[in-house]
């Protein structure tokens, strides 16, 4: 009895002692830690007629990108080290179904593309040539108006395209420095 006690407590205490040292190799890969660079977010090109999405998305990129201590934007082409371009090639918004000529739920749906240009290299780092975003809402659920509704699916919308270029930027750079 006394042996197997030993035996497990000089077990236990090998594995507290050994484990911090080996590590589980997990990275996290939303990190970038390489060397600082410097992005230029251009405007991107709007071709529909909802004028604020374009500014809502260079607005809503820069929050994004500020959350990197590696990388800084620019708002000088120059001095970038990267290059992000888009266009938001349509906004399309159809009614799904009706009660009572009512419209029971829309759907906000947002077409773009994008790519990341590395200046140093002159290379293409990632494109994508066209990118489909749907967010639904209804219209007549609460006292908020149709108007304000699209707007907050818009907005939804133009937050995860953002989410979604910061952590491909991070995830391409991190795979560039290995």
């Amino acid at each position: 009895m006394k042996t197997i006690f030993k035996k497990t407590t000089y077990l236990i205490a090998s594995i507290l002692l050994l484990t911090p040292l080996g590590g589980c190799g997990y990275r996290n890969a939303n990190v970038y830690s390489g060397d600082e660079r410097q992005i230029y977010l251009s405007e991107w090109r709007n071709r529909t007629s909802k004028l604020a999405i374009s500014s809502n998305l260079y607005r809503s990129l820069v929050q994004w990108y500020q959350k990197s201590s590696k990388l800084k934007t620019t708002n000088s082409q120059d001095e970038a080290d990267l290059i992000l371009a888009g266009e938001v090639i349509s906004l399309y918004l159809p009614s799904l179904s009706y009660t009572d000529r009512t419209t029971s739920e829309v759907k906000v749906i947002l077409k773009v593309r994008y790519v990341l240009y590395d200046m140093t290299t002159k290379e293409i780092l990632f494109e994508v040539p066209s990118e489909t975003w749907t967010e639904s809402y209804i219209p007549n659920s609460t006292s908020s108006s149709s108007p304000e509704k699209e707007n907050k699916a818009l907005k939804e919308i133009v937050d995860d395209i953002s989410r979604k270029i910061y952590q491909q930027t991070l995830r391409t750079l991190r795979k560039q420095n290995m």
